[in-house]
Order: structure tokens, then C-alpha cells, then sequence
């Protein structure tokens, strides 16, 4: 069973927006950090941004920064990435991740989804 389940992806023009979703299955994530990270094809796993498990804590990388936004909601064990002002170069498939440590680097996460593709393309 797949712990963490994204959905919200799909084909939108540059300067578009795009909400993605991350559902929890099976077991609640709100003692974790969670994060979001993206690939894109031939290119290594990308840090987008996480949150702490108490919401304090936000950091993002440098190429989506005041672009994008994490939030959650423990009480729907969901979180959510907002996309706004959408570029060609955003496209990948995005993967959410929860963990023990908040940090940038794919491997300190345990559980992952499975990815949901976002393509902007005019």
C-alpha cells in the first residue's frame, strides 16, 4: 500500500497555476515533516520545498521561491502545493514525501507517493 497519494497534476499554459494535492493512506503524517520534490526526465530527483509538522517552518528552493507555496492540513492528513506563475522548465513529475528531518535531501525521507505529472507547454 502506498502511504502518500498526489494527485492535481496535468497540462497548463505558461504563466498558469496548478494546485497539487498529497493524501495520506493508511496512516496520519501530522508528527512529520513534509516535502515535495520533483524529476524531470534524465535529470536527478529536485527539492521543491517542505513544511515543518507544526506548519513554522517553510523553506523552498531558489528556483520556485515566491512562486509556489506548501501548506497542509492535518486534520485531512493532506498537503498541498500551490503553483502559480508556471514555467516550462516547472515540468516534472512531482513527487510529496514525509520524514523524520527537515532537509533538501531526497534520501533522509521515508515514505513517498507514487508522482503526479505536470507539463507546461503552450
Amino acid at each position: 500500500q502506498v502511504p502518500l497519494v498526489e494527485s492535481g497534476g496535468g497540462l497548463v499554459q505558461p504563466g498558469g497555476s496548478l494546485r497539487l494535492s498529497c493524501a495520506s493512506s493508511g496512516r496520519t503524517f501530522s508528527n512529520y515533516v513534509q516535502a515535495w520534490f520533483r524529476q524531470a526526465p534524465g535529470k536527478d530527483r529536485e527539492f521543491v520545498g517542505f513544511i515543518s509538522w507544526n506548519d513554522v517552518n517553510t523553506q523552498y528552493a531558489d528556483s520556485v521561491k515566491g512562486r509556489f507555496t506548501i501548506s497542509r492540513d492535518n486534520a485531512k492528513n493532506t498537503l498541498y502545493l500551490q503553483m502559480d506563475s508556471l514555467k516550462p522548465e516547472d515540468t516534472a513529475v512531482y513527487y510529496c514525501a514525509a520524514g523524520s528531518f527537515a532537509t533538501t535531501q531526497p534520501q533522509r525521507y521515508t515514505y513517498w507517493g507514487q508522482g503526479t505529472q505536470v507539463t507546461v507547454s503552450s
